[in-house]
């Protein structure tokens, strides 16, 4: 495997380090403190060619490949893991689907307004009562005449207070043993389409999710992302490169936990000296060194992977499952390395870890990851 970033990949990044600490960095402690949605950053971000990294030019994006995903996604959630999330949203679970399942007219007309940051997307999969286990949605799409009909509600919904389209699963076949779902592009505009008010959150307080109600909400066959039918089939591609951008996002947590606690452990004294030069806080910044460079190498590899047009659905549940819960050691290691200082808000470091228990959870939590990784291995 080759580690040298192209020259590309390597501008991307410095970009998006600049952008970040010019930009994002000195207001995201505001923004989790108020809760508040970043409209100017999402804004640069758009202008910058982030929220389509990906994306062929010809479709609004910056035609760019999976890892120079990784290392803007990194960087921004370094700064603010708020701002990264949203950016990952767009990216990996609205404009990728997007790419890899929709009409031409659905690219034209949806894709390159999103992936150019004109419009915004979400991706509405969980439900009150269902998140890991499909089999138990409730959401349904009936074909009545020329249009379908759906009813029923999604929750947890990153971006959905502000998104202008969202994708939304839904049970269209119940014959067979087992059901059957159906991906559609809907507009949040669409009569019978209501955003609840936005989540009162652990952690990613800026980043505003919320519940998504549908009702008698008519659609055409022309809102239908992919066949009908294989919602399942697009809902599984979708996360496989979802998991990326999360791991992508715990992987800036770290990042910023162990470069404020390196600074911190130089500064502070104790006993006539440094911090730094006790064996316990050395060994601390060892360990959190070392997985978060493991963490970067998975991703990095899953990133490859799917630049390469190969299947990574293992891949790319070992880089979020590693990256994710090393970015909970890593961010309790800074606090412990802060003391007390590490318990308030004035370092932010309380903010990393908070930021950081998410990762675990969203886009498939920490066991459907193992399942994911020891079906794969079982069957080799």
């Amino acid at each position: 495997m080759d580690f040298q970033l192209t020259e590309e990949q390597a501008m991307l990044q410095q970009t998006a380090r600049e952008f970040a600490d010019r930009e994002i960095a000195p207001k995201a402690a505001e923004f989790d403190k108020q809760a508040r949605w970043p409209t100017e950053i999402v804004k640069q971000m758009a202008e910058l060619g982030f929220l389509g990294i990906a994306v062929p030019t010809e479709y609004g994006g910056s035609g760019l490949d999976a890892i120079s995903y990784v290392l803007a996604m990194e960087e921004v959630s370094r700064a603010c893991a708020s701002c990264g999330v949203i950016m990952s949203v767009n990216n990996s679970l609205f404009c990728d689907p997007l790419l890899k399942f929709g009409t031409e007219k659905q690219k034209q007309e949806i894709l390159k307004a999103c992936a150019s940051g004109e419009k915004l997307g979400c991706f509405g999969l969980t439900e009150p009562m269902s998140g890991s286990d499909a089999q138990t949605m409730q959401t349904v799409a009936e074909k009545k005449g020329d249009k379908w009909v759906m009813n029923g509600s999604k929750n947890f919904i990153t971006n959905g207070p502000h998104a202008d389209y969202i994708i939304v699963f839904a049970v269209t076949d119940k014959s067979g043993p087992k059901v059957k779902h159906t991906a559609f592009v809907v507009p949040m505009g669409t009569p019978g389409v209501t955003a609840a008010h936005h989540d009162e959150k652990m952690g990613i307080k800026a980043a505003h999710s919320c519940t998504i109600f549908f009702e008698n909400v008519e659609l055409g066959d022309d809102a239908i992302l992919g066949e009908v039918g294989s919602g399942f089939k697009v809902a599984m591609a979708t996360l496989d490169g979802g998991r990326i951008g999360i791991a992508s996002q715990a992987l800036g947590i770290s990042k910023a936990a162990l470069e404020k606690s390196i600074a911190y452990a130089k500064e502070r004294k104790a006993f006539g000296q440094p911090i730094a030069k006790f064996q316990a806080i050395q060994f601390k910044l060892s360990d959190m060194a070392t997985e978060l460079d493991a963490a970067r190498l998975l991703t990095l590899r899953a990133a490859a992977m799917k630049d390469q047009g190969v299947r990574h659905s293992l891949e790319s549940a070992a880089a979020k499952l590693y990256a994710s819960e090393a970015s909970t050691r890593i961010t309790h290691s800074a606090i412990q390395i802060h003391g007390g200082y590490g318990y308030t808000t004035e370092y932010g470091i309380e903010r990393h870890y908070r930021d950081a228990r998410i990762t675990e959870i969203y886009e498939g939590t920490s066991e459907i990851q193992r399942l994911v990784i020891a079906n794969s291995v079982l069957k080799a």
